[in-house]
């Protein structure tokens, strides 16, 4: 997969390279937006690289989470220095602004081929630091990070006069820049390329060769060659996107396998436990207990943050295709950017909503308007809907009343309930009809229903639904629904599913009003 995925980086390429001298306008809230997406991609690939060099302490992983984490602030540096996305000449620069953004780049680009190659030399030593000190390297690392790049970042634009020249009105790419950009960088790319080829080890090592390759086409196109606000210079920022988001998602990956991997391991070793040792029960249940905890927090974020990850990616390149047609359509591509932005907010509240819910936090909890919700829901799966040709029929209710809750919590449980019926329908090729209403049930609680016309559900399988890793998708985690029900009953509300007429599942629940 690593290979079909790089081999279609290099066609693409390859398609861009001989336009890539096409001049596009100036999208100037462009840059903000895919700023916004690759920060907060470059900082979860970073946090998730630090939690696993806080368990193996391999310097290799340090290094790497550094580069990310140093990535994600010097894409914000690279944003506020730009002429005319927040200032005029640039946010604090003193002199044009052209000079500080370029060398910004320079900085950003070379540090994350420098994490690569360090990540390569080191990936296979045996040295790893004290468990002591593995918090304090963090903690230094994130300090270090924030020091540098404020201090990188007052330097280049307060003394842009004492650097070389790399841009000029006249003569956009100077002999220093091609210099800089075609040569130094892309042959140290490569070479860090090369290594990761010889050494690699692990499905982390094949992606991050992805990621690297993607790296060096974006240098070659923007930097070395393209001009601003050409064609190959909004297609060099699709490879920016590639470069933050392959490391985060196979990383997501890697932890759903692992955790699928000790899920099953400690289902065995509670049998076995159960027959040879009924005199420690209790203590091993207990400690079982809290292993699966941070498992399934692990797993329940790794399951919620790939939807708005895979929006972003799938709206990322509607984008780049907008842009590479004969006539760019610029008022979509704004929409599109803005929905990435959008995601990549929404993936950081869902993160922070399930750890929430876990800690059964109730300090977060607002009157939430269901007819909203239900809405706001139904637009982010607007694209999957027209994708499969689905009929939506919504049934809004307005005098229902509003219940407490927490918002970004509740919309994962209905926008699972929603991707489940979709995904259920689209194997079918008979008329297919989502249905969603809200209404207020016999007790006074406020019911929502979900009803699809897909495969429907098994009757033996209509209680196990909701049972941890119980699934019956080829692909599934079954995770999405026990994480539905316990966000519900978190609530003090109710899940349950049932069969639909006369074909498909309607799965609804239910939550308890606000108090007037």
């Amino acid at each position: 997969m690593a290979l079909v995925f790089a081999l279609a980086l290099l066609v693409i390429f390859a398609g861009t390279w001989p336009i890539r001298t096409i001049q596009l306008p100036a999208v100037n809230a462009f840059l903000p937006a895919i700023a916004a997406a690759l920060c907060v991609a470059d900082s979860v690939a970073a946090a998730l690289l630090f939690s696993q060099f806080s368990i193996l302490r391999q310097w290799s992983l340090l290094i790497l989470a550094n580069g990310y984490l140093f990535s994600a602030a010097l894409v914000l540096a690279h944003a506020l220095a730009f002429p005319g996305v927040f200032a005029p000449n640039g946010f604090l620069v003193v002199g044009t602004g052209l000079q500080s953004a370029v060398w910004i780049y320079w900085l950003w680009h070379a540090t994350l081929i420098i994490s690569f190659t360090g990540y390569a030399l080191l990936k296979d030593k045996s040295a790893v630091i004290d468990a002591r000190f593995a918090r304090l390297a963090v903690g230094l690392s994130v300090v270090g990070v924030f020091v540098a790049v404020v201090g990188l970042y007052l330097f280049v634009t307060r003394y842009e006069s004492l650097l070389p020249i790399t841009f000029t009105d006249v003569r956009p790419i100077s002999a220093f820049r091609r210099l800089v950009g075609g040569v130094i960088l892309v042959v140290a790319g490569s070479a860090g390329l090369c290594l990761l080829w010889m050494r690699r080890s692990s499905l982390l090592d094949q992606w991050l060769m992805v990621a690297l390759l993607a790296l060096v086409l974006e240098i070659f196109m923007a930097s070395a060659f393209g001009a601003r606000y050409s064609l190959g210079w909004y297609a060099a920022r699709f490879y920016q996107l590639v470069t933050a988001t392959t490391v985060l998602i196979i990383l997501l990956a890697e932890m759903t396998g692992l955790y699928a991997s000790l899920a099953r391991s400690n289902m065995m070793l509670q049998a076995e436990r159960s027959m040879l040792q009924r005199a420690v029960q209790a203590q091993n249940r207990e400690r079982e207990a809290r292993l699966m905890t941070g498992d399934a927090i692990s797993a329940a974020i790794a399951h919620e943050v790939k939807q708005p990850l895979s929006a972003m990616i799938i709206r990322a390149d509607t984008c780049f295709r907008w842009l590479n047609s004969s006539a760019p359509d610029l008022d979509k591509t704004k929409i599109a950017l803005q929905r990435i932005a959008a995601d990549g907010h929404r993936a950081g509240a869902v993160i922070e909503g399930v750890r929430a819910n876990f800690r059964k936090n109730t300090q977060a909890r607002t009157e939430v308007d269901i007819n909203s919700l239900v809405l706001d829901t139904l637009q982010l799966v607007s694209d999957d809907v027209k994708r499969h040709d689905i009929f939506v029929e919504v049934d809004p209710n307005p005098g229902l009343p509003r219940v407490l809750g927490d918002r970004i919590q509740l919309q994962q449980v209905l926008l699972n309930l929603l991707s489940n019926a979709i995904e259920s329908m689209s194997a079918k090729q008979s008329r297919r009809v989502l249905r969603v209403k809200a209404e207020l049930g016999q007790t006074g609680e406020v019911e929502v229903s979900v009803e699809d016309t897909g495969l429907g559900i098994g009757k033996q399988d209509i209680d196990r639904v909701f049972n941890p890793l119980f699934t019956t998708k080829s692909g599934g985690m079954g995770m999405g629904l026990s994480i539905c029900r316990s966000i519900v009953e978190a609530h003090e509300g109710q899940l349950w599913a049932l069969p639909n007429t006369p074909e498909g599942a309607v799965f609804r629940f239910a939550l308890r009003a606000a108090k007037a």
